[in-house]
Formats: C-alpha cells, structure tokens, sequence
C-alpha cells in the first residue's frame, strides 16, 4: 500500500459498533476481527451497487475467490466503538477487483488494507474476465475512479 486511505477517497461506508466478544484479554479488537469486518462491509458495498452477491455472478457462471489480504493496524478499536468501515474498487483487472479499505473512529483511521479477488469460472475456479455490467456498476458509483 502506498498511501493511507483518506475518507473523502470513499463512496461507501458501513457502520459498525464493535461487540463484547469481539475483544480480547488486552481490551482491545482481536486482530481476526478485522477481516471479518471487512467482509461484511464489502457484502454491504455490493448490495449499495445493487449487486446481489453471490447470485448475480452466478448467473453468468462466476464467483469471487479471495487472492490476497493485507491490513496495517495503527490504534486499536474498542468494546462499544462506532467504527466506520469505508469500502472502494481500487483497481479493475482483467479478473481481479481489488477494494481499498479503511476503518474510522470519529475521523481516526485505525486500519487499512486492501484485498484482492480474483473473479473465476464456479466450476473449475479458473480466471475469467471480469463481467462488463459489474465494471460499469463500478465505475458509476465509485468518486475515486479504479485504477485499470
């Protein structure tokens, strides 16, 4: 990652408070939760672009399979925080979506990261082309248009 991630870069966010079992012995976000986070606010970020995932990609055969993570923790969340999870399409590939992420506390980043999908054939989970409607859905709805 080259840069961090700054709010205004964001089309979506997904609003999280952070719960009880989410803590660990040192009263802070167990590291796991994270990528959970992530996922749920990419799911949200696919229902904002009216994508029902993952019946939409099905349809044409496709599905998403997770290549890459990466996140960089810098101050740690907290049992009842308001986390704001911003979510965007950094980069289109021929078959790879990649979303930028960053997770915010009033205003504070405390995580970014970035994971790569691979879009592939459901079958034989080989690479195929990214879908033109989902390129096109994309590049209407993100401000910080994807790197190509």
């Amino acid at each position: 990652m080259s840069s961090l991630p700054e709010l205004s870069q964001f089309s979506f966010f997904h609003a999280l408070r952070v719960r009880w079992a989410e803590v660990d012995p040192q009263s802070i976000v167990f590291n796991g939760h994270y990528l959970t986070y992530a996922d749920v606010a990419i799911t949200e970020y696919f229902r904002a672009l009216g994508v029902a995932y993952p019946g939409d990609l099905a349809q044409d055969g496709g599905d998403f399979f997770a290549i890459r993570t990466l996140l960089e923790y810098r101050a740690p969340a907290r049992f009842d925080d308001q986390l704001q999870i911003g979510v965007r399409s950094a980069r289109l590939g021929r078959s790879s979506l990649t979303f930028a992420l960053g997770i915010w506390r009033d205003g504070e980043l405390l995580t970014s990261g970035e994971i790569v999908y691979v879009h592939a054939d459901g079958a034989t989970r080989s690479s195929a082309p990214l879908p033109q409607w989902l390129r096109e859905k994309i590049e209407s709805f993100e401000k910080t248009q994807p790197q190509g």
